[in-house]
């Protein structure tokens, strides 16, 4: 698959957090070309600051892998890491990040600073924009519907 058609599932995560009344982030986990892993955001539904879709994403990797090294995994996901969720990936040694849209007010991958520029050992090769209008579409779709809501 390529990393547009690994971003769609991720957008497919989006889309089922938006339905589920959740900030739409997606994420997906690959390891040797099969998704090992995908998360939502789940922060509203088991209001847990840290149920970011990465977070979950990484966590079922751990447990599908058996291991919290996913040092042969690439993971997408449809908004820029925040800090939280940057921690995460270093500290799983995830060697490839793909993200779609930037996130300007918390984004820990350019949107407000890069972690990764910073001397960890472990630090992925980041790749921004991969269906970033969608990306981007899914977010303030979502928004714009919560205000009309309100």
């Amino acid at each position: 698959m390529t990393h547009e058609e690994y971003m769609s599932l991720a957008l497919e995560q989006a889309r089922l957090a938006a339905q589920e009344e959740e900030v739409p982030v997606g994420c997906v986990i690959v390891k040797d070309d099969a998704i090992i892993a995908t998360g939502r955001n789940h922060r509203e539904q088991l209001q847990s600051t840290a149920s970011h879709a990465e977070m979950e994403a990484i966590a079922i990797a751990n447990q599908v892998l058996g291991s919290w090294r996913l040092d042969d995994c690439t993971l997408y996901v449809t908004l820029e890491p925040c800090p939280m969720c940057a921690g995460a990936i270093l500290n799983a040694r995830i060697p490839r990040v793909y993200y779609g849209a930037r996130d300007e007010a918390f984004g820990a991958c350019g949107g407000v600073f890069n972690l990764y520029m910073e001397a960890f050992p472990h630090t992925p090769a980041l790749v921004g924009g991969i269906l970033k209008e969608d990306c981007a579409k899914v977010l303030s779709d979502f928004f714009q519907n919560k205000r009309k809501k309100e």
